[in-house]
């Protein structure tokens, strides 16, 4: 009898272990695929999560970008190179901060390249190809912004689709963000409504990465703060009843955690297509490293509380549950 209860025993510890052992392989774990990669746009496309990072390296060794998808949140497969300056020529020493759309039948990747300073071309170019994997194509042969207007640095920017079909780009360092509009093709800027075709929405203590999102009829705008080569980066929000602002800004909700990482920020946000669940995609440095460029790309669960503000994000080794795109809800 000791050793059929014996036996039941090893049989539960065993279950036990491949239980345990299950539920980690379910995880996506942080960071979510291996290599120093930053500034990660994290978008759907179709039954497909994807995520289009900066490749962090020396500014001169930046002239690419690699792509990730996903089905799950947890299993990654890598696309090299989608684009580099061998296709967008005007990019001499980096590109980085890409973000991606999908319209018109084509998907298009923003970009910032090269640096604005006196007599230096540079500043936010746009790719196109007909998969999300590329291979991208410069649309333009030239930056789509290539100036400072109101003291903001052309980089960092994101395209958002409003409900009523309009596209609107945020963009800036230097501690300004522009907002622009963005023609149906999404290679020229046109005119607000007013006739400007720039508009400053530089919220408090704003330093670089915008970020927008609807949520139950509400804009969150949300940005970067501090250095991007320190400890104190973070995020923050602001909610607003339009597009344009005014972004009065409420509070941090991630930032560097001394049992974890520093340095988290520049992030984008998925949806679960057809449901309010959302995650935060963003970069860490990890603890033993000091290096302006190792930065590592992590996903962790973001939650709305009963008011509508954004309850602080719990950065995790763990990161997140393998979570499908449900079917009803694929994204355009």
């Amino acid at each position: 009898m000791k050793y059929v209860t014996l036996l039941f025993a090893c049989l539960a510890a065993y279950c036990a272990a491949a239980q345990n052992t299950a539920s980690a392989a379910a995880r996506s774990g942080n960071p979510v695929f291996p290599g120093w990669y930053a500034d990660p746009e994290g978008v759907v496309f179709g039954d497909t999560y994807w995520i289009y990072p900066t490749y962090s390296a020396d500014y001169d060794e930046q002239t690419f970008m690699d792509a990730f998808s996903s089905k799950d949140l947890v299993h990654w497969q890598k696309h090299p190179r989608i684009v580099s300056n061998d296709e967008v020529k005007w990019v001499k020493r980096a590109m980085w901060a890409p973000a991606a759309v999908h319209a018109n039948g084509k998907y298009y990747l923003f970009f910032a390249g090269n640096d604005i300073h006196e007599g230096e071309t540079g500043g936010i170019g746009v790719a196109v190809a007909d998969s999300p994997a590329g291979p991208f194509r410069d649309a333009l042969g030239k930056p789509l912004i290539d100036s400072i207007v109101n003291g903001a640095q052309p980089i960092d920017q994101f395209v958002f689709r409003d409900d009523d079909g309009s596209y609107y780009m945020y963009y800036g360092g230097w501690g300004h963000c522009n907002m622009v509009r963005l023609s149906p093709d999404l290679l020229r800027i046109v005119p607000f409504d007013d006739g400007t075709l720039y508009k400053e929405v530089t919220p408090a203590n704003y330093t670089e990465g915008p970020f927008m999102l609807r949520h139950r009829g509400k804009y969150y705008f949300m940005w970067s703060e501090g250095g991007w080569t320190g400890p104190d980066y973070c995020v923050a929000y602001a909610i607003a009843d339009s597009p344009f602002g005014p972004f009065e800004r409420i509070g941090k909700i991630l930032e560097q955690d001394p049992a974890i990482a520093r340095g988290a920020g520049h992030h984008s946000v998925i949806q679960v297509p057809g449901r309010d669940e959302w995650y935060i995609v963003y970069h860490r440095r990890p603890l033993d490293e000091t290096a302006a460029s190792s930065r590592e790309t992590c996903i962790d669960r973001m939650y709305f509380d009963a008011e509508g503000h954004i309850v602080p994000v719990r950065m995790t080794r763990e990161g997140v549950e393998a979570r499908p795109i449900p079917a009803a809800g694929k994204a355009r």
